[in-house]
């Protein structure tokens, strides 16, 4: 490629018109990245994803004054979270690309907290989302020489006591709300060193653009027919006598 099209190329992609939405968590948060910059509202909405997400986006396309059909791509948080919470910013995002015949890319949960604390310093983090029934969401990740995270092993879910890996080693932030709830247990499992702890951090869609945007960048967006969430359980809901046994194991 030559330098002039090379200019032009960056040109472009520096002008690319990106939506992000993410409702996996508590917190509701749309983002778009706009003339080089990015504009983000975020909210911790409980279980009104819901009524909040489309006039949250539609608010902010407003705000930019620009229509959805000016978007590039789009961008979904797809979990871990919650089952619905995740069905819903997935939906919304397929349904937009696929009326728009744009690109989509999918972020996790887990990798938007470890790279929101990647951005703030932290080299090595260890991500725990609270999964209810006595479980967590957890992801180990370390920044590259980009300063993007990677994981470091695959994101699982398990009972916080009996996580299996073998991390080391000092430094490691912990973020999600995982270590809110389980702290003293992680802390007694994992045995590492961890100089920053957040245990009420939530996913941002203003991050999952970051982690989104060298994927666009590479040409490497999917089909909106493509996007599923990322539930890590292997079904999406227990029995309701497994409910039951649950709550009561829980309460003994």
């Amino acid at each position: 490629m030559d330098k002039r099209r090379a200019d032009a190329h960056l040109a472009m992609l520096a002008a690319m018109r990106l939506l992000a939405v993410d409702t996996a968590t508590e917190a509701c948060s749309a983002a778009l990245m706009i003339d080089g910059g990015v504009v983000e509202r975020f909210e911790v909405a409980g279980r009104t994803h819901t009524e909040r997400l489309l006039p949250t986006v539609q608010g902010l396309l407003a705000e930019a004054g620009i229509k959805p059909a000016q978007l590039d791509g789009l961008v979904a948080g797809v979990g871990p979270g919650s089952f619905a919470g995740s069905r819903i910013a997935v939906g919304l995002v397929k349904g937009m690309a696929l009326a728009l015949d744009r690109p989509v890319v999918g972020v996790g949960s887990l990798a938007m907290l470890a790279q929101a604390a990647a951005d703030a310093g932290a080299q090595r983090v260890l991500a725990c989302i609270d999964a209810r029934m006595s479980e967590v969401y957890w992801g180990a990740y370390e920044r590259d020489a980009q300063g993007l995270v990677r994981p470091l092993l695959a994101d699982a879910v398990t009972p916080p006591g009996e996580i299996a890996c073998e991390l080391a080693g000092e430094g490691w932030h912990a973020v999600g709300t995982g270590w809110g709830t389980y702290e003293a247990l992680l802390r007694q499992r994992l045995g590492i060193g961890i100089a920053e702890l957040d245990g009420g951090a939530l996913p941002h869609a203003a991050t999952a653009l970051r982690l989104a945007l060298p994927i666009f960048q590479a040409g490497q967006g999917m089909s909106g027919d493509d996007l599923a969430p990322a539930y890590l359980r292997d079904r999406v809901a227990l029995t309701l006598v497994e409910q039951q046994a649950a709550r009561a194991a829980k309460a003994g």
